[in-house]
């Protein structure tokens, strides 16, 4: 998780990472690197790439940060320096590997013929906590992204993981506002079904006990 900070925290650790502070640079890292490395996995095909890239980020950052112009916030800039390697290397990790067939996010049988649910989606509500530890439902949403089309993937990352808002995320991966939507609507739909079969298991576990 990553340590909350306000813009006068960014002030003050631009600030100081100007200034050559170790100790500012250090806690950039431990604010920002699990979810860097979270992004860059979107891109590339394992972790292990993704720390090659998240590395290469940090480089990147330490060159670059006398030149920042602070025309958008430090985490954004960070953001879009690792975006940019991330891609680049994701294309040319994929570049002999197939490309995923985009399948329904939601079955149709899920719905009657005039297109309403049949059984509609429940809300997550406190009760996600009785049936599943915050651990494992953490691990089946880390599992989920995982199997997500890249495209989803990066926009889900970056919106409800990172927090950006659209227009970042269309500037970053270069979509258009509805390419984007569609692609956040999808994701958001198979992390859902995921969390929703995962939690389906967890109540027969629980009935079976009886």
């Amino acid at each position: 998780m990553n340590v909350p900070c306000s813009l006068n925290d960014d002030i003050d650790l631009l600030r100081s990472l100007r200034a050559g502070d170790e100790g500012a640079f250090v806690t950039l890292v431990r604010r920002h690197n699990r979810s860097m490395l979270l992004i860059a996995r979107s891109f590339v095909p394992n972790y292990a790439v993704a720390e090659e890239v998240v590395q290469d980020t940090w480089m990147a950052v330490v060159h670059g940060i006398s030149k920042f112009e602070g025309r958008s916030s430090l985490k954004s800039w960070m953001i879009g320096i690792l975006v940019n390697r991330a891609r680049s290397t994701g294309a040319r990790e994929h570049r002999c590997m197939p490309v995923a067939s985009d399948q329904a996010t939601v079955a149709a049988s899920r719905f009657d013929e005039g297109a309403w649910w049949i059984s509609p989606p429940q809300p997550f509500t406190l009760d996600v906590e009785d049936r599943l530890s915050a651990q494992e439902l953490l691990q089946t949403i880390r599992s989920s992204l995982d199997t997500l089309p890249a495209s989803q993937r990066q926009v889900v990352t970056l919106r409800d993981v990172e927090g950006l808002d659209s227009k970042e995320v269309c500037e970053l991966l270069e979509i258009s506002e509805g390419n984007q939507r569609i692609l956040l609507y999808r994701a958001r739909s198979r992390l859902r079904k995921a969390v929703e079969s995962r939690l389906r298991k967890a109540v027969e576990a629980d009935c079976g006990g009886l």
